[in-house]
């Protein structure tokens, strides 16, 4: 019990968080939105609770901050960015509870999940725009999910493996390997 309900305040805060720094960047034309300030705690939920928590804080992230502050716009941005949110959160928590525990397999895990969620993001948004009678190209593609996210990618890339160990220090043990999660 003690366990499950460690997870749910980590989750509650790590929901918090994707509701509160958004706005830390949001006053920084154009680097702002690049920075993804959002995913940061759906990673770390993922690594931190596993990837049933990580799925879930991925999913209901960006749904909530639409509904309570109107970014992102809930269709069809707000939507796209739910799934690849979950797929994060769910990447995360289960490639790093399956790796070796080396740092090594913080990044992996890492960047696996980053490309398996801008591959979830891109064909979210191709059937969305189909259903709306558009089209989103593969240089949109391209463009939202690696050109212009390259400063949010490098961020992700250095805080995030670095907020993990930290964490892991101060606790003493590998996070990923104290869950009862199967997948």
């Amino acid at each position: 019990m003690e366990t499950k309900t460690r997870k749910l305040v980590y989750s509650a805060i790590c929901v918090a968080l994707a509701m509160v720094l958004p706005f830390l960047t949001g006053h920084i034309p154009q680097i702002g939105k690049m920075l993804s300030p959002m995913h940061i705690p759906v990673f770390l939920c993922g690594f931190l609770c596993g990837w049933q928590w990580g799925l879930a804080v991925g999913f209901v992230s960006p749904l909530l901050r639409s509904l309570l502050f109107g970014m992102p716009a809930i269709f069809p941005g707000g939507c796209a960015m739910a799934l690849e949110l979950a797929c994060y959160g769910a990447l995360s928590g289960a490639l790093y509870s399956r790796l070796p525990q080396k740092k090594s397999s913080i990044f992996l895990t890492l960047v696996v999940s980053m490309l398996g969620g801008r591959a979830v993001w891109g064909l979210a948004r191709y059937v969305f725009a189909g259903l709306q009678g558009g089209s989103f190209p593969f240089s949109a593609f391209l463009a939202g999910a690696f050109t212009n996210a390259i400063p949010g990618i490098i961020l992700h890339l250095i805080l995030i493996p670095l907020t993990v160990i930290a964490i892991e220090r101060a606790s003493g043990k590998t996070i990923a390997r104290t869950k009862e999660t199967n997948v």
